[in-house]
């Protein structure tokens, strides 16, 4: 019985987030396969760790900061994200100007991360696509909230001036 309520419970768990887990890192791997097992892995650590959590931030805060620790202790162990890497390229500018019927497959989004390093592009993600707070990205990124402020207006002037885009905020 108690097994079943477990197994009932992780279900609720992987239903209720895993949307958001699974895009979060495929944003920042920029490789679906990738980020589908990092997901899984995520959430039978986020599970395994689950007393852990103390309640102070947001359950989906805890559980981003757990899909993260997933993906750098992957990132490290794996090859992969090298080949990544040296797949999709490094260079935003190389990405913004090929020009074949796949680069209509390329969204804007993935054109100005890759012009951020992966912990401005983990921060940014956090904060624009996953709606964390600061403080909430300090928690799951093991970042300052100081930093992490610093991390958002450094990658936004690296798209700004990468992509030519004018900050019109006072005018």
């Amino acid at each position: 019985m108690v097994a079943q309520q477990d197994a009932d419970a992780f279900g609720e768990l992987v239903r209720r987030h895993q949307s958001q887990v699974r895009n979060f890192l495929r944003k920042l791997s920029r490789d679906y396969e990738l980020a589908d097992d990092l997901a899984q892995d995520a959430f039978l650590h986020a599970w395994d760790k689950l007393h852990t959590f103390t309640g102070q931030g947001t359950f989906i805060g805890w559980l981003l900061k757990v899909a993260y620790t997933t993906f750098l202790q992957s990132k490290r162990k794996s090859k992969r994200y090298v080949e990544i890497l040296a797949e999709i390229g490094d260079d935003a500018d190389a990405i913004g100007s090929r020009h074949t019927e796949d680069s209509d497959e390329i969204s804007d989004l993935d054109k100005f991360l890759a012009v951020l390093t992966e912990e401005e592009r983990a921060v940014m993600i956090l904060s624009y696509a996953c709606g964390l707070s600061h403080r909430e990205i300090g928690d799951a990124a093991n970042l300052p909230i100081g930093t992490v402020k610093s991390i958002i207006f450094r990658g936004k002037e690296k798209v700004r001036e990468s992509f030519g885009i004018e900050d019109h905020k006072y005018g």
